[in-house]
């Protein structure tokens, strides 16, 4: 049964879009569209009723998050080299952590799309099963991130030093310029497939369960609640982690060694 119930998991189809000579992920970009939304949302309820005296609740969550990411970045560096990064680390944190929980949310589309049979764009395939799908379950999401990470640490790291950020990958010897530069790639690859791996296998097992017959039985609620707890927490701290360690890159390449 379980091993059926893994299989079907695995057969699910993807969806393509075609756009001349280029193909994009249907799901994922849907997914994502839905992300960036709800992040906006979110904001404009933080902003709402901007004030100086008592914040509102939500007002006091996007200050919490600015603060939270601005000591991470003293924790770094200098803050006054880094405070031009605050506000690409939050909206990185937040896109992370709205991804990384999409999808445990139920489909609250209760498969319209598939019951009215709506061909377009195959949003019928797209909004099909039990739950949303986190776009950062999907390779190329966090593979672009970590893109972003790389082409940031790079570019301020020569903006910095200039041709001299260069100059590190000779030191202490010029042989060793092959390790650093397989240091530099090694790190857009680990914080990808990071990322990807613990989002894709956390899905993977929530639709599992799901599947599972008898779910909504008394035994089958205390576990199910207990993984979502679970998956919320793995999904928080894997965007802080992904965050941290951006900021950890930008601070070894703008930072000025004393030795």
């Amino acid at each position: 049964m379980e091993k059926g119930v893994i299989k079907e998991v695995h057969e699910e189809e993807l969806v393509l879009w075609h756009l001349g000579f280029m193909t994009f992920h249907g799901k994922t970009l849907i997914m994502t569209w839905i992300v960036m939304a709800a992040i906006l949302v979110f904001c404009m309820l933080g902003i709402r009723h901007l004030t100086s005296g008592k914040p509102g609740k939500m007002q006091n969550i996007l200050e919490w998050i600015v603060d939270f990411v601005r000591g991470l970045i003293s924790d770094n560096m200098n803050y006054e080299q880094g405070r031009p990064l605050l506000g690409y680390l939050v909206t990185l944190i937040m896109f992370v952590f709205f991804s990384n929980m999409l999808g445990l949310i139920p489909n609250f589309t209760f498969t319209l799309f598939e019951h009215l049979d709506v061909e377009f764009a195959h949003l019928n395939k797209i909004f099909e099963g039990p739950s949303m799908m986190s776009p950062t379950a999907d390779i190329n999401t966090t593979l672009a991130l970590a893109l972003l990470t790389i082409i940031l640490v790079v570019s301020l790291g020569i903006k910095t030093k200039g041709v001299h950020y260069f100059h590190h990958f000779v030191e202490p010897f010029k042989v060793f310029a092959i390790i650093h530069i397989i240091d530099l790639l090694s790190k857009p690859m680990t914080l990808a497939f990071r990322l990807f791996g613990n989002i894709f296998a956390g899905e993977v097992l929530l639709k599992v369960i799901l599947m599972l017959p008898g779910l909504w039985v008394l035994p089958g609620i205390f576990p199910m609640t207990i993984w979502l707890a679970f998956s919320i927490f793995i999904g928080a701290i894997q965007s802080y982690v992904f965050v941290v360690l951006t900021t950890a890159y930008v601070s070894q390449a703008v930072t000025t060694s004393d030795h």
